[in-house]
């Protein structure tokens, strides 16, 4: 039964339909529905004795989904496309400086505790939506699964005190607020941005694109140096 794909699917959905209800309960950052239902399924998976590779056999097919699931963020961004041509340069050059910031703040600190190459190749990408970020890693030489829990942590470590550092930082522009999300923080953070308002999550999800493109681009120079 485990090996099955639907166990994979069904506790997924059942672990995240309880975070969302436990989120809705508690009104807290912390209480991040994906944060509740990763423990809640490693949880299960220890407990049962199931092991990681048979609960992919269903993962992948919601792995496989976040592609078009990332496009779709487009759809929010059309609905806002004055405020991206009013400000169209101010706003590819926040995510750029975002995204060049991601990778050589991996580099100063791989370097800084003797990180070796493959290590290094898989934080690389942490910054960038999932579909994106493994492809990068598989491609340079990287462990994917280290990509994956890394891209997991810094969004739900941006989803949970993004929003607020910013606040306390005197950001209070959506759209700047929408871009340092989308940014840092990929899909994770955005659905947070779309909760705080139409805006940011435009500028959140047209961020998770352009982050990613930037980050194909740029990656292979910045491993020359690794």
């Amino acid at each position: 039964m485990s090996s099955n794909p639907l166990f994979g699917i069904l506790l997924s959905i059942i672990t995240y339909a309880i975070g969302t209800l436990i989120s809705k309960k508690v009104k807290s950052p912390l209480a991040n529905p994906l944060l509740i239902a990763v423990i809640l399924s490693m949880i299960f998976l220890y407990y049962t004795g199931i092991t990681y590779e048979d609960f992919y056999v269903g993962g992948e097919y919601i792995n496989f989904l976040l592609g078009p699931a990332t496009v779709a963020l487009i759809v929010p961004l059309f609905e806002q496309i004055h405020i991206l041509k009013k400000n169209f340069i101010a706003i590819l050059a926040g995510i750029l400086a975002g995204s060049v910031s991601a990778l050589l703040s991996v580099m100063f600190f791989s370097k800084l505790f003797g990180f070796n190459f493959p290590l290094t190749i898989s934080l690389l990408s942490k910054s960038i939506t999932t579909s994106i970020a493994v492809e990068l890693t598989n491609e340079f030489g990287g462990m994917a699964a280290i990509t994956a829990v890394a891209i997991m942590l810094t969004g739900i470590q941006g989803a949970i005190c993004g929003p607020n550092f910013l606040k306390k930082t005197g950001v209070d522009d959506p759209i700047a607020t929408g871009i340092a999300i989308g940014t840092a923080t990929h899909s994770i953070g955005t659905s947070r941005a779309r909760k705080i308002g139409e805006i940011e999550g435009a500028m959140s999800g047209l961020s998770i694109v352009v982050a990613g493109i930037i980050t194909v681009v740029l990656m292979p120079m910045i491993i020359k140096y690794v």
